[in-house]
């Protein structure tokens, strides 16, 4: 929270509206949504910003209730200083790096980048939804819960397949605190709606194992599926796992179409009765896309 981060005396919330204004094209509501701050945070700081004299506010072609936001001449100095003390920040940083190292830092900005894309649609998947990461007092029980029902009801899985699940999760619980763990729950208030984790040990060196990936009927058709599943394999690929695997069985066709349009293949298919009644069991494979290297 250093107000000196950027080079200047403003707060690290101001600095980056700045940045995104100057790309132009942005509200107020759109401010708000990419900084993820309140309305009336966003609000408070406009009003300084204006005061100030690098940003002005000018009403919408066609709707003069919506206020497009710009940079003053100020303003536009201001971001220029921003940016050149960013660049001479991290011009001394690579300095100080041996051969070679750029690339390793290049490909962690890259995989950095997907991640944060990732958990920023998540956070946008439907009004009033978060996704969160890590334990949560109850979330073994209603993890379990929401499989239990949804799998009894509409593919007839019973006692057996509550107890795989609850197990495993209490199991994967307790091997949170190592990073290549992690789990997701999807929340409308305290209310946990949604799932998806990725186990990064149960199955081996390079391959991660995406797990407990479910929605509530009540946020089927929001979008908060996709974010679930779009934030797991970003986390995955920022680990550096080579592959993702999932296990399932036929019959969910949604599901299967879902996971294909994320670059899952099918890659074994059986008969199978783990889950207490004999399906087509399916695995399966993601492997992740090799990075570009940038050119020297």
């Amino acid at each position: 929270m250093s107000t000196d981060l950027a080079g200047t005396d403003l707060p690290p919330s101001a600095v980056h509206a700045l940045i995104e204004i100057e790309g132009g094209g942005v509200t107020a509501r759109d401010l708000g949504a990419r900084l993820r701050l309140e309305k009336s945070s966003v609000s408070r700081m406009l009003r300084k910003l204006v005061v100030s004299g690098d940003v002005r506010e000018l009403a919408a072609e066609g709707d003069g209730r919506v206020k497009m936001l710009s940079l003053t001449a100020s303003g536009k100095d201001r971001v220029a200083a921003i940016h050149a003390f960013a660049r001479a920040q991290v011009a001394d940083a690579l300095s100080r790096l041996q051969p070679g190292q750029d690339r390793a830092v290049i490909e962690g900005l890259r995989l950095y980048t997907d991640a944060l894309a990732g958990q920023r649609d998540a956070g946008a998947a439907a009004p009033g939804i978060r996704i969160e990461s890590g334990y949560r007092p109850g979330i073994i029980a209603r993890i379990t819960e929401m499989h239990a029902r949804y799998y009894s009801q509409a593919h007839g899985l019973g006692q057996h397949f509550e107890s795989v699940v609850a197990g495993g999760l209490a199991a994967f619980a307790d091997r949170l605190h190592a990073p290549v763990n992690q789990v997701w729950v999807a929340t409308a208030g305290d209310a946990i709606l949604g799932s998806i984790a990725i186990d990064g040990e149960d199955m081996g060196p390079g391959i991660a194992h995406l797990r407990w990936y479910i929605v509530d009927d009540a946020l089927r058709g929001t979008g908060c599926g996709k974010a679930l599943l779009d934030t797991a394999l970003a986390f995955a690929d920022a680990q550096g796992f080579a592959e993702t695997h999932l296990f399932t069985f036929s019959g969910l066709d949604a599901a299967r179409h879902l996971y294909e349009s994320r670059g899952f293949v099918l890659a074994q298919e059986a008969a199978g009765s783990q889950w207490g009644k004999e399906v087509m069991e399916q695995r399966f494979v993601r492997k992740r896309t090799s990075p570009r290297h940038a050119d020297r």
